[in-house]
């Protein structure tokens, strides 16, 4: 058996972002009310937002006790716990842990714990979400005393539409 050709094209090279770069800000993406009456967010920055081929690589930050509902997306998704620790349904997941979620898959609640949580993500294909299973999300929130608010507006790329208010009616 042959090797296959080199998918080599000239000219082009890697893409390299800073996090704390200026041009790549934080963007509130969930957002939650929270017993005391303080509000917490998940803070995303996209790091790559591809059209073709389809995928977005993220860091995300979740405020201590936030909460996002059982879902899955349109691809694969990789998580990468780099700080504090999430519960994804009933399964502790500090700090080192990987989650790798197939397509056709769902997952969560999230529930961030009591230092909040920092995450690399990568979804590789159309990376927007679909719910599942309401009441599990409905059950969090109400064992924490959670009220969740609109999401936040966020800026897509002009290919991709936000699903994220579709499937509100499921939470």
């Amino acid at each position: 058996m042959s090797a296959p050709e080199s998918p080599k094209i000239d000219g082009l090279g890697p893409t390299i972002r800073h996090l704390d770069h200026s041009d790549n800000p934080w963007q509130k993406v969930r957002a939650q009310r929270n017993a005391d009456g303080s509000e917490s967010f998940v803070h995303e920055k996209w790091l790559a937002f591809s059209a073709d081929p389809q995928y977005l690589s993220l860091y995300a930050k979740y405020d201590p006790g936030m909460i996002v509902r059982r879902h899955g997306h349109f691809s694969p998704h990789i998580v990468f716990v780099l700080e504090g620790d999430v519960w994804c349904g009933d399964v502790h997941c500090p700090a080192g842990t990987h989650i790798e979620l197939p397509l056709g898959g769902a997952f969560g609640p999230f529930v961030a714990g009591p230092n909040g949580t920092v995450m690399y993500e990568v979804m590789m294909g159309d990376p927007r979400s679909w719910g599942e299973e309401p009441e599990a999300f409905e059950a969090a929130l109400a064992k924490h005393g959670v009220t969740p608010l609109p999401d936040p507006p966020l800026e897509y790329p002009d290919w991709l539409q936000d699903l994220r208010t579709h499937w509100a009616a499921d939470e």
